[in-house]
């Protein structure tokens, strides 16, 4: 597992099986975890969060979105 970001009360990390799929960023707080497709960003399913609290995490993938994409080129490799 790698943590990306840190931000407020989120981790933003990708797992090392994470390869196989395309590029995404999960998010986790406390027991909660959702998962952010990107290029472009869209939900790919949540465990816990509201939806309110969704929207917020959904802005700042959006907001990090080419961070997250640079660090998982840099683990996986670019595809």
């Amino acid at each position: 597992m790698l943590t990306v970001l840190r931000i407020g009360p989120y981790r933003f990390l990708f797992y090392s099986s994470d390869f196989r799929e395309p590029k995404h960023i999960h998010v986790c707080r406390d027991d909660d975890m959702a998962k952010f497709w990107i290029g472009p960003v869209r939900l790919a399913n949540n465990i816990g969060f509201s939806a309110k609290e969704l929207r917020t995490i959904e802005k700042l993938v959006e907001e990090n979105e080419k961070k997250i994409e640079k660090s998982w080129n840099e683990f996986f490799g670019s595809s």
